[in-house]
């Protein structure tokens, strides 16, 4: 057995529980062994007494009590991801440096794995490394049919500042869609709230967001407000429409209910836009017939954001997914006849 180790918790190791950080560097060590040793006084924290679950900061020093031999044993190297996907998600980069990595996540790709769901981008993030010893971290979300632009974090500090910066609102993310209908006016903002309706099946796999009217938020039970800004770019004859959105906040499905509770679902979206949806584009909902609405047009097209380490300004733009871009062929749409941010140029 080895003796008792004094370690200080690294310039990347902050902002975590301790039981996790201590996982990461002793991966043999099981959780129950180290909620004993916290509840017996073994494992200290500046030399207090702590919990499991603990946050540790940059600097602390953690005492570990001694080891025995097998606890101290490296995880085995070994990767999960396939060869096939580890080309797919690399392929995907849009933009990488030290410190951040952007995909352009494919449609149908959950972004985290759950029911069902063992092949996600989470999971592929091993072979995101490039040379760095962890993978890189999830700092926000996409819906599994929902394709653009995701964000990871290679360090730790980097995904503290960018969870940060999403909370407070100092990206912006702008995504493209095709409606049925024209909404009116042509540039708006919609502020209905959110509340998740009950779901079916033993994990709610079916659960939807509802719409609350503004005035009935702060008195519906787990309502939170929500707010989405959106332009009409291009439309057909006032039966579809090709869409730009800004989510001010960002809640679950927040883009695809809203449209749908203003009469304009999102084309081929199955979940908002069903056939006893009420919409404005000929009674079509989300379905326009044929290949096109089998797939949700919805697509995390930019995002701009102030690089939290060297302060520069980042815009990445994600292209269209194969099915969208058919859509664009077909209506004869093109990305070049729009701005990339049609709500500053209004402004």
């Amino acid at each position: 057995m080895s003796g008792v180790q004094m370690l200080e918790v690294a310039p990347d190791e902050g902002d975590q529980r301790l039981d996790r950080w201590l996982r990461r560097r002793f991966p043999h060590v099981a959780q129950g062994r180290i909620e004993k040793m916290c509840r017996k006084g073994e494992i200290r924290v500046d030399g207090g007494r702590v919990k499991a679950a603990t946050k540790v900061e940059v600097g602390q020093t953690v005492r570990i009590p001694p080891l025995a031999a097998t606890e101290h044993q490296p995880a085995p190297p070994r990767s999960t991801v396939s060869d096939a996907d580890a080309r797919m998600i690399r392929d995907c980069v849009l933009y990488r440096d030290d410190h951040i990595i952007a995909l352009n996540k494919p449609p149908g790709l959950p972004t985290q794995g759950g029911s069902k769901q063992s092949r996600h981008v989470d999971g592929m993030a091993e072979a995101l490394k490039f040379g760095l010893e962890d993978k890189p971290r999830l700092v926000h979300r996409l819906d599994k049919d929902t394709s653009g632009v995701l964000l990871l974090a290679r360090t730790r500090t980097v995904a503290s500042a960018l969870t940060s910066a999403f909370r407070s609102r100092e990206t912006r993310k702008i995504y493209w869609a095709v409606v049925a209908g024209t909404p009116s006016p042509k540039m708006g903002t919609i502020k209905f709230g959110l509340v998740k309706a009950p779901g079916h099946g033993a994990r709610g796999e079916a659960e939807k967001m509802l719409c609350i009217h503004p005035s009935e938020v702060d008195s519906t039970e787990g309502a939170k407000r929500a707010q989405t800004d959106y332009a009409v770019l291009s439309n057909l004859g006032g039966r579809v429409s090709w869409v730009a959105m800004v989510p001010v906040t960002g809640r679950t499905h927040q883009l695809r209910a809203h449209m749908a509770e203003m009469g304009h679902p999102i084309i081929g979206d199955g979940k908002y836009g069903g056939s006893g949806q009420e919409n404005l584009g000929d009674g079509w909902g989300a379905q326009m017939g044929g290949e096109m609405s089998r797939k949700l047009h919805l697509h995390a097209r930019s995002i701009r954001l102030i690089h939290p380490v060297t302060g520069a300004l980042l815009q990445i733009t994600a292209p269209l997914p194969a099915h969208m871009a058919q859509t664009w062929a077909a209506f004869d749409w093109r990305e070049s006849d729009v701005p990339a941010d049609p709500f500053e140029e209004d402004e």
